[in-house]
């Protein structure tokens, strides 16, 4: 796809959406589409969309067969709290055991698999009450006698938002696995799953989902207005076989446009250098905060022409910090993804970071309005 489409709904644009992933992998068709879009320009009614013209009549049924496992704001509303008005101390998320999306959970071991997404983020735990349903959140707390556990906690909503997606993940994994409760699934539709989450968890999770998506054979949809989520996750997954998209509305015409974002989509690096300035004033900076520095120098220097990513920091000839900083963005920049686990950087490797971003905004001049802007 080169240039821009126009579609008068959502309805044609989440078709032409289904025909771009397919339901087979050939030369043509694509296994992941990501898509950037600002608020308001109807993501989450285009997931909706989607997952309608999934829907088919079951033969002398009133019921409809489905094909999509989808996440939006729907999914959270399948959550609910009991938060115990009169006793206080036993506050309850409730689920709602009618869904489709709770199939099978105590047989399918949830509790385990939810956990191990989610101690990556949190540290409370849970327990399931399957017949019930609902589930119940504890936490450790230091007492002046020594470690105690809380039970019957309200989690915050950043905390609940990290619960539910994990419960996702857990069943995207079940999925991948291809457990027999879950073969409809034919396509997995996931809108905006970040809401109420800071930088470094936003980093951890895109890093999390696009592992979990690598080899899955179900085509999936991912749709953003985060800018940072939508940069990992297609520098995640660029290379296989993803379609890049920005969507707007034509304010007058009122069609939706889908334009190809190619490469370097416009709004990734802005933001990112946004991002990494205000960590570098805040000296908040973690171990990944490198991946992410790396990434803006390699595609400057590819923009400009230069072999090598070290041009972008290069202040003189035969110069020594020259060479260190190009040694060390090369030696921290690798690695396993410490973002699954965040780590603050080193004092000294914070200095390193904070002079090397220096030197490339020095170089390569950008509006100071754009690090000032709250």
């Amino acid at each position: 796809m080169s240039g821009t489409k126009q579609f008068a709904n959502l309805r044609g644009l989440a078709r032409n959406i289904r025909n771009t992933l397919g339901t087979e992998d050939t030369a043509d068709t694509k296994n992941y589409y990501l898509l950037f879009a600002y608020n308001g320009t109807g993501k989450t009614r285009l997931s909706v969309e989607f997952k309608n013209l999934g829907k088919r009549k079951i033969p002398g049924s009133e019921e409809k067969s489905q094909d999509t496992l989808y996440y939006n704001a729907y999914t959270e509303d399948l959550f609910y709290w009991n938060n115990d008005l009169e006793g206080d101390t036993d506050r309850r998320l409730r689920f709602n055991t009618s869904s489709r999306f709770f199939d099978g959970l105590r047989d399918l071991e949830m509790d385990t698999r939810i956990r191990g997404f989610l101690q990556l983020h949190a540290d409370f735990d849970f327990t399931i009450y399957y017949d019930e349903g609902y589930i119940s959140f504890s936490r450790k707390v230091q007492t002046r006698t020594g470690e105690e556990t809380v039970t019957g906690i309200k989690i915050s909503r950043g905390e609940e938002n990290l619960f539910i997606w994990c419960f996702f993940l857990a069943i995207v994994q079940l999925v991948k696995d291809e457990a027999l409760t879950y073969e409809w699934v034919k396509y997995i539709y996931i809108d905006d799953p970040i809401s109420s989450l800071d930088d470094n968890n936003v980093v951890a999770l895109a890093c999390q989902l696009s592992e979990l998506l690598k080899d899955c054979r179900i085509k999936t949809v991912i749709s953003t207005h985060h800018t940072l989520f939508f940069n990992v996750m297609y520098n995640e997954l660029r290379k296989e076989k993803t379609a890049c998209r920005f969507l707007s509305v034509d304010k007058e015409t009122k069609k939706h446009i889908i334009k190809n974002t190619g490469d370097t989509p416009f709004f990734h690096h802005v933001a990112l250098l946004k991002e990494l300035k205000k960590v570098a004033d805040s000296r908040t900076i973690y171990t990944y905060h490198f991946n992410v520095l790396r990434n803006i120098l390699e595609k400057t220097a590819a923009f400009h022409g230069f072999k090598d990513f070290s041009a972008c920091i290069r202040q003189k000839d035969d110069d020594l910090d020259d060479v260190i900083f190009a040694r060390m963005t090369n030696l921290l920049s690798h690695g396993n993804h410490s973002i699954f686990n965040p780590v603050e950087m080193v004092e000294d490797n914070k200095e390193i970071f904070i002079s090397i971003l220096n030197r490339f905004l020095e170089n390569y001049k950008f509006n100071d309005d754009l690090f000032t802007e709250g």
